[in-house]
């Protein structure tokens, strides 16, 4: 047999079994290392008790295990001292092991280095070359990460680490030749013995590397041309390839994203180069710093460095240079390491049409941008920006969204697009392209709320460019998606005084605002409504915008006083302009706020006027919410079956209409309302039965909040009936997804009933901490009646709203 016989058979037996060369060692009593040389054929002569613990580890018998015992030498049998280092002679191994040195420590990125760890894990079983490529945005830390990884487990590769820039981002990156001399002179091939003929090199490269196990890192790779040859066919090693660009054509069994950092391990980052304590003195100043570098790490190290290197200087002040983001690039800077250098190299690499649509992304406010609000924005073709969008993904210029057809845009990049679109396109170019995605947000964005009006759901709205909502569903995820898109272009509307504009969005609103979307968002946009009718002098529009108000106040921010005072102001623009619908919806939420102030008698009486009203102005859908909202207050006022007679009276009506969306949702509000009672009534199993078609028509439409509301109304009826474990599941599911704030706390506080009722003092404290910091967060009446509560039933101080 050849002079690898044995180690051809030692590889066969492990793999057979199966086990990894750590598992043989560890059963052996031998190294990895020793256990790879003999494997790979770099032993001349194994010891016959080495060849005897093998046969053991192996678990080999019978003629097996004498002819594997055989393979070894004779005449090399002489056992060695426990002292010695080797149970053999080696050959020599590469010249050099050339990893550069940490920069820092590695912060936030255990996920990715426990992938790395299970590539070489790999590589100890593998009969394949494992090769990983780690990519992402400039400064992502993709080079610390490999070379971190090439540290932690050079020891486990018979011929060590190597490392080699390949001059990605240069003007004339390395080739593949020259790449190989320098990888032959790393393996100890004298200068002279290199071969001519460039394929020779490759060849001679190539040998070499089949027969040796190495940790081998391409850094900073500029495409897959670039890298391939590199990649020898060499069972046991492993290649990491970083690249800025995604190498998506490369032939890699492993790919390694590097996106941003989150907001606890930016802080650590910074905090691991600046030193614990200083930031410790400043903590909220330290986040923020953390926060205005956008997760880069590159930026992250830089940040710490000018702390670090300035003892004088306090955190808040290097984060009021970072606010301004005019200066925010050129503060970060500390020597010859700039954030601004590594986008530029990535830039510049940028076709003309790319580098157009990169720019623009700067006029697109949030976090991520649709290939429809690119081509807006760039004024190219959707196909050709699509083109372009995937082109800046695979420079890690930009990254894939959650969604197809989304892409994110890092803060700090998009900071960069803005200094390049100031620098290279004139000030009018600018404006055009801004006002275009601007007016475009509004009006996609009011089409798509038309089609929630329960009156009238079609829509004729033309949109002047792409059209990405044409049914209910699509502009519900539009909606959704685009909202940070559409409330900045509604802002900058209302400062451009585009009154028309914005109260064409805000009335469009009512309807889809009823069961999605938070307080803040509709605060801010019902305000602006009521601000810019008051400014076209349309009284009964103000009166309109001004109901919505208050119901946010009320509904959302658990403010009814302040709910009241707008209210006031709601009927008073209301009568003024004499349209019986406005005065009738604003009676409609002036009875729930007074609910919510403790007056339902009174609320009673609005219900009933509002009723009224609609009846008037010859709307049943209002007059029929109006009847069910004094169900509402007789519920209040303890008259249940009165209570359940006015709901009754409403889910006929909303029952007697065709299905629809809008129909199933005014009939799942009226059920919910109606089941309640009928559990205040004693009736708990009609009330569950009552609650289930409500949730399952809120799902059907996917109105996520209305559904909280259902299963905190069930974890209440369960509770009161005894049934413990069924009611925390109900609530705990419901906490999830609520978005009143003063209902958040109640079913903390009903959490922390239950557990109390259940033996569990511990788990009942704990629910009540959570409601009070909850509590802390809004400085509403009502959160500062239960933040008192709680904080006497803990023993402890009332801490202020934060």
């Amino acid at each position: 047999m050849g002079k690898t016989a044995f180690g051809d058979f030692l590889r066969f037996y492990r793999l057979r079994v199966p086990m990894t060369q750590d598992d043989l060692a560890a059963r052996t009593g031998l190294s990895v290392r020793s256990i790879s040389d003999m494997e790979r054929g770099r032993v001349r002569s194994p010891q016959r008790r080495t060849a005897e613990l093998l046969v053991e580890g192996l678990g080999l018998t019978g003629k097996e295990a004498s002819d594997f015992t055989d393979l070894a030498r004779p005449g090399q049998q002489t056992d060695l001292t426990d002292e010695e280092e080797s149970d053999f002679v080696e050959i020599p191994r590469p010249a050099f092991s050339a990893l550069p040195s940490h920069l820092a420590e590695l912060t936030g990125r255990r996920t990715e280095q426990q992938l790395l760890d299970n590539v070489v894990k790999a590589a100890a079983s593998s009969a394949r070359l494992q090769v990983a490529v780690i990519h992402g945005l400039p400064g992502g830390g993709k080079t610390a990460l490999a070379v971190d990884a090439g540290h932690r487990h050079a020891y486990r590769f018979a011929d060590d680490a190597m490392f080699i820039d390949l001059r990605g981002m240069d003007d004339e990156p390395l080739t593949p030749d020259r790449a190989v001399r320098r990888l032959l002179r790393g393996f100890g091939i004298d200068e002279r013995q290199v071969p001519n003929d460039e394929d020779d090199r490759l060849t001679l490269y190539r040998s070499l590397l089949h027969d040796r196990e190495i940790f081998l890192i391409l850094d900073n790779a500029a495409n897959e041309a670039q890298v391939r040859p590199l990649l020898a066919t060499s069972p046991g090693s492993v290649v990491l390839v970083t690249s800025r660009n995604t190498l998506a054509g490369l032939n890699a069994r492993y790919r390694i994203a590097l996106g941003v950092l989150s907001a606890d391990d930016s802080v650590e980052l910074l905090g691991t180069i600046a030193g614990e304590r200083r930031l410790h003195a400043e903590p909220a100043a330290a986040r923020r710093v953390a926060e205005l570098c956008g997760g880069v790490p590159l930026a992250l190290l830089i940040a710490g460095n000018r702390l670090a290197s300035r003892p004088n200087w306090s955190i808040e002040h290097l984060a009021s240079q970072l606010e301004n983001e005019r200066r925010r690039l050129s503060v970060l800077t500390a020597g010859d390491l700039q954030i601004r250098t590594a986008f530029e190299l990535s830039y510049q690499h940028l076709r003309p049409a790319t580098a157009r649509v990169f720019r623009r992304l700067a006029l697109v406010p949030g976090p991520e941008v649709s290939v429809e609000l690119a081509s807006v924005a760039s004024g190219c073709p959707t196909d050709e920006v699509e083109v372009e969008l995937e082109r800046l993904a695979e420079a890690s210029l930009v990254g894939f969204g959650s969604d197809p057809g989304q892409y994110t845009t890092p803060d700090l990049l998009r900071v960069f697009a803005r200094e390049r679109l100031e620098a290279t396109e004139s000030a009018e170019e600018v404006q055009e392209a801004s006002d275009r995605a601007r007016n475009w947000l509004l009006a996609v964005a009011t089409k798509a709320a038309q089609y929630f009006n329960h009156d009238q759901p079609e829509t004729t709205l033309a949109v002047d460019g792409p059209d990405p909502v044409h049914d209910r569903h699509s502009s519900a995820l539009w909606l959704s998606r685009e909202q940070p898109h559409w409330c900045a272009a509604l802002r900058s509307a209302a400062d451009a005084g585009e009154n028309e504009q914005v109260l064409r969005l805000a009335a469009a609103m009512h309807w889809y605002s009823d069961l999605r979307g938070t307080g803040p968002l509709w605060r801010d946009v019902f305000s602006a409504g009521a601000e810019a009718a008051a400014a076209l002098g349309d009284i009964r529009s103000v009166g309109e915008q001004l109901n919505y108000v208050s119901w946010t106040q009320y509904a959302l921010y658990g403010d009814p006083q302040a709910a009241l005072e707008t209210h006031e102001r709601a009927v008073a623009a209301a009568t003024e302009s004499g349209d019986p619908a406005t005065q009738a919806w604003a009676w409609y939420y002036g009875s729930a706020i007074n609910r919510r102030l403790g007056f339902p008698d009174k609320g009673a009486l609005l219900a009933r006027r509002s009723a009224d009203l609609f009846d008037q102005a010859g709307y049943p859908t209002g007059h029929y919410l109006a009847q069910s909202m004094l169900g509402c207050m007789l519920h209040s006022l303890g008259k249940f079956d009165e209570a359940v007679a006015a709901q009754r009276e409403s889910e006929a009506y909303y029952r007697s209409l065709r299905p629809g969306p809008g129909n199933d949702e005014l009939l799942s509000m009226v059920l919910t309302r109606l089941a309640d009672s009928i559990a205040s009534n004693g009736e708990i199993a009609a009330s569950l039965n009552v609650l289930d078609e409500a949730e399952s028509l809120f799902a059907k439409h996917r109105a996520t909040f209305a559904l909280a509301n259902t299963q905190h109304l069930r974890g209440r009826i369960l509770f009161n009936a005894g049934k413990l474990t069924e009611a925390e599941e109900q609530l705990q599911s419901a906490l999830t997804k609520v978005r009143w704030s003063e209902t958040k706390i109640e079913i903390m506080m009903q959490l922390a009933m239950i557990a109390d009722a259940a033996g569990k003092p511990a788990d009942a404290k704990g629910h009540r901490v959570h409601a009070l910091a909850e509590c802390t967060r809004h400085d509403t009446p009502i959160a500062r009646k239960l933040r008192s509560e709680l904080a006497a039933a803990l023993g402890v101080a009332e801490a202020e709203p934060t």
